[in-house]
């Protein structure tokens, strides 16, 4: 059996326009549950739903993938596909490097200042427990603000108010 009769039949490109339109729109759909359930940040949902939307336009159209590559100057249609697909992989790889390099570098420094707190608090339980409370590694204690005193209960001729406890008791 030959599969030339059924490359001359029109139906094998409808069904495959009809399932590239059920997969894009899946694919849409997965991505807006994602954001729905606060799995996937809006800040890549848009980029997302951009490649989404962009494969059920070229799964609906069927000319609009020959009119790009002919735009793009590619002579076969499937190759201007692949080359944008190989291009945005390019960029999205280069856009997540950055992130990660900037996350590598926060999480140093963090990890810095926890080790430095972490320093401190050893000093400081160190000190209390020689019986030293000046001898942290921060240096001398910086006195706490005070508040105004207030007169004692009693001292000015005032009742003190009944505690909870007092009032239980009686």
């Amino acid at each position: 059996m030959s599969l030339l009769p059924l490359a001359a039949n029109s139906q094998v490109g409808t069904k495959a326009q009809v399932v590239a339109v059920i997969v894009a729109g899946i694919f849409l759909g997965v991505v807006l549950e994602l954001v729905r359930r606060r799995r996937l940040v809006e800040r890549y949902a848009l980029l997302w739903m951009l490649a989404a939307v962009a494969l059920l336009v070229l799964a609906i159209w069927r000319g609009a993938l020959g009119e790009l590559a002919d735009l793009i100057g590619v002579i076969s249609p499937p190759n201007a596909l692949f080359l944008i697909a190989l291009g945005v992989i390019f960029v999205l790889l280069l856009h997540f490097s950055i992130a990660t390099s900037r996350l590598s570098e926060e999480t140093k420094i963090l990890a810095q200042e926890v080790a430095r707190l972490d320093a401190e608090a050893r000093a400081a339980q160190k000190a209390v427990t020689n019986g030293d409370r000046a001898g942290t590694a921060a240096g001398p204690p910086q006195p706490a603000a005070r508040e105004p005193e207030s007169p004692a209960p009693g001292a000015t001729g005032e009742r003190e108010p009944p505690s909870a406890a007092r009032t239980a008791d009686q």
